[in-house]
């Protein structure tokens, strides 16, 4: 069997779970849209259940899953519906669920459905993505409440650059989405991951815990408190070589050794999740010990620089992220971000 496996540590992620409630002061959603971001939505769904206030996902199928699996908590579609027929199958699941423009808050209104448990009113207060105008969010309000068709309504936004702490871009979406709100009763939900860390004031009856549950600091390096990293992505070595001082390596021959360079050659690439963009200087734990990926990763191979450890060779542990490696170290190798390679990983062995 191909050695390549995704580690899951599911104690890690209660863990997490906890601290970011713990942020919080007040009840949590964890985010488990795109398969919990890589992680398999059901094995985490499941080890939350009983302690997650409740859950998010992206769509209506996502939220089927879960509901399949027998998960009895509140689940929320952050996208909303797409069809109006969806809004029966909210009420018959018991799915809470977010509007975020006139076409989806008509469509409610005009829904045979008495009502739905929650519904989240999202308001563009300055990511300029998805949800009512500042100007125009009162009477959206007005008209779901008018309406009769959501027991309990929730006020809520999105950051657009909460990951950069020294941004006031942050600070004005909350004064933004405040003035706006003033005068309208409820809960309200402002706080992601890094609005958790970073902005007590974001912190409202409700937040949204996505990346930090799996382990991933959001936050310039250094910033925000300790997490336990969920996956961890391991291979091994499965052939070894040597190549001499001036020859080339790979695809595109973009390595070209400076000396006498031992090679291991790793069963793992870009097909399985591994960034193509991560190549020559990508770090990775060989047996434990920090080495370095040379060459282009090919479609499901990579290599590595073994020259400076005599010790390992056929069979050695290759570590991707997780644990000596922080994906975040990856994803920057890759000019991308951690989120996009956690949920890239898709032919690993899960364990």
């Amino acid at each position: 069997m191909r050695p390549l496996q995704a580690e899951i540590r599911l104690d890690a992620l209660r863990d997490n779970y906890r601290l970011a409630r713990q942020l919080a002061g007040g009840r949590t959603l964890a985010v488990v849209k795109a398969n919990a971001y890589g992680h398999g939505v059901v094995r985490c769904a499941r080890a939350l259940d009983g302690e997650a206030d409740g859950f998010a996902v992206a769509c209506i199928e996502e939220a089927l899953e879960l509901r399949a699996a027998g998960i009895v908590a509140p689940i929320l579609l952050l996208e909303g519906v797409f069809e109006p027929d969806e809004y029966s199958l909210c009420a018959e699941l018991g799915l809470w669920c977010v509007v975020q423009s006139d076409i989806q808050l008509a469509m409610l209104e005009t829904s045979p459905v008495a009502s739905l448990p929650s519904v989240w009113l999202k308001m563009d207060s300055g990511m300029h993505r998805a949800g009512f105008a500042p100007d125009d969010y009162a009477a959206a309000w007005q008209r779901l409440a008018g309406s009769g068709k959501a027991l309990e309504i929730v006020k809520m936004s999105h950051f657009a650059r909460a990951d950069e702490p020294d941004q006031v871009m942050t600070q004005a979406q909350i004064e933004t989405f405040d003035a706006a709100c003033r005068a309208l009763p409820g809960a309200a939900s402002l706080a992601n991951s890094a609005g958790l860390m970073v902005h007590p004031s974001a912190r409202r009856e409700w937040s949204r815990a996505g990346i930090m549950l799996y382990g991933v600091n959001p936050l310039p390096q250094g910033m925000g408190p300790a997490l336990k990293p969920v996956m961890r992505l391991t291979s091994r070595i499965f052939a070894v070589r040597e190549i001499a001082a001036g020859e080339p390596l790979g695809y595109g021959h973009n390595f070209v050794a400076t000396r006498r360079t031992r090679v291991g050659l790793v069963a793992c690439g870009y097909a399985d999740g591994y960034p193509r963009l991560a190549s020559t200087g990508s770090p990775v734990a060989i047996d434990g010990v920090r080495s370095r990926v040379i060459g282009r990763v090919s479609m499901d191979m990579l290599t590595v620089d073994l020259t400076d450890l005599p010790a390992a060779g056929l069979g050695s542990e290759v570590e991707l992220w997780g644990g000596a490696i922080n994906v975040n170290e990856v994803a920057a190798c890759a000019g991308t971000i951690a989120y996009e390679l956690l949920c890239n990983v898709k032919r690993a062995r899960f364990v």
